[in-house]
């Protein structure tokens, strides 16, 4: 994993498989709203206080972005991180700072609605394909902003000021939403977002924004308004339950014939997933910040899985669908919808005895009746997840290599898991 001061160090996950995941848990705070906000620190004067905010590799490589840039990041032990903001001093970040995360393109609204400016490099992280960066800097354009790219740097200016727009996306990013917003919310004038966005880490920005000053409103459907204001400042706020976290651990139960509650989580934020589950012949119950699951004995498969913006099936949880219907009594059918690179976990599941066939965008899962365990590696983030699943039900034991992909969204994983009976432990990696 990547340590708070940014060395390597390599480790991997050793699963002895076979455990049944059963327990509770407290859910961690969400990574896709924790960055955003980290970013829009950028633009509010003085304090910010940041509760449930998950200890992460990517947290860490958005903190070192924001000393970089002039602010002061303190973590304490209880999941709070404090940005003190007493002005911005650079408005550029180096490729080395950018590439260690794949998100760290959210600095560039945040830095253009500070500074009037900004000079950045492409993102790194996870490869999954090109992500579609002309959506965010064509919005950026109709705003006044001046844009020049060469050698994958992204260079921008405001010659006459930010100027508010109306913007109707082509496709309902959710990096260009807020990248649009960081930009607007100092800009002069209104702007108007259509076909914006609706993932509940939109609106977690949204809310965090508000309560520093910041004139938005969410209307119904997907328009976004903001009215620029002049300046914002700190304030405290609690970032959301990360629902995709949560859907990985209901799946650790449901292909482990468990059972699992996770509390801590808003309900509405999962409604978008739990009747995934429910069709797999999976118990699931909600009650205020709680959910339940307990496991069928042998998994229905499910007919078409289509990736699609929110509130539709979440790009994110494709490999992590995956992973428990490689064991279901029957065939099921994934649709990739989002990103052209994110079956890359599939040669691991493979490895594992999984019986899944690739074509295009579709990907066929062959329900298997057991899986096997095996050394793989982790290709990026969910795909990691995806193994680190399917290997808690594997007889044997498997070994999943870089696992530095987990640990960015995934806080502790071992630990939870082992915290739910599995029989998971993190050793050096030895190369």
């Amino acid at each position: 994993m990547l340590c708070k001061k940014g060395c390597d160090i390599l480790h991997k996950l050793v699963i002895n498989g076979g455990k049944r995941i059963s327990g509770e848990i407290k859910l961690q705070g969400a990574k896709n709203s924790a960055l955003p906000i980290m970013a829009a620190t950028v633009l509010a004067d003085g304090q910010t206080v940041i509760k449930n905010c998950p200890e992460l590799t990517d947290i860490y490589a958005a903190s070192r972005i924001l000393t970089h840039l002039g602010c002061k990041v303190s973590r304490c032990e209880n999941g709070t991180i404090i940005v003190s903001n007493s002005g911005i001093e650079k408005d550029s970040i180096s490729e080395k700072l950018m590439r260690e995360m794949r998100s760290s393109i959210i600095f560039l609204g945040a830095l253009l609605g500070r500074c009037g400016s900004c000079s950045l490099y492409f993102p790194g992280g996870c490869q999954l394909g090109p992500r579609p960066v002309d959506i965010h800097i064509s919005a950026l354009r109709k705003m006044g902003i001046v844009i020049s790219e060469e050698h994958g740097k992204i260079n921008c200016t405001a010659p006459n000021g930010i100027k508010g727009a109306k913007i109707m996306l082509e496709f309902p990013s959710v990096g260009a939403t807020e990248n649009i917003i960081l930009a607007a919310v100092k800009a002069e004038g209104e702007t108007e977002i259509k076909n914006a966005a609706r993932e509940p880490e939109i609106h977690d920005l949204v809310s965090y924004l508000v309560k520093c000053g910041a004139k938005i409103e969410c209307t119904s459907g997907s328009t976004i308004k903001i009215c620029g204001v002049d300046r914002l400042y700190g304030c405290e706020h609690q970032v959301i339950p990360d629902r995709i976290a949560a859907a990985t651990y209901l799946a650790a139960a449901a292909i482990t014939d468990g059972a699992v509650c996770i509390s801590g989580i808003s309900s509405l934020d999962v409604s978008s997933f739990t009747g995934y589950f429910e069709q797999m012949g999976c118990s699931v119950c909600t009650c205020n910040d709680s959910i339940y699951l307990k496991a069928r004995n042998r998994i229905l498969p499910i007919k078409s899985l289509k990736t699609m913006p929110y509130p539709g099936f979440a790009t994110d949880l494709q490999s992590i669908m995956m992973s428990v219907l490689c064991m279901a009594d029957g065939t099921s059918v994934f649709e990739e919808n989002i990103f052209e690179s994110r079956y890359k976990h599939v040669d691991a599941l493979n490895m594992m005895g999984a019986d899944i066939k690739v074509y295009g965008k579709i990907a066929v899962v062959e329900g298997v009746k057991k899986l096997y365990g095996a050394n793989v590696e982790a290709t990026d983030l969910r795909g990691g997840a995806a193994m680190t699943i399917s290997a808690l039900a594997a007889e044997g034991t498997s070994e999943i290599t870089c696992i530095n992909h987990i640990d960015r969204g995934y806080e502790k994983i071992d630990s939870v898991l082992a915290s739910l009976g599995a029989d998971i432990k993190r050793k050096p990696e030895t190369r």
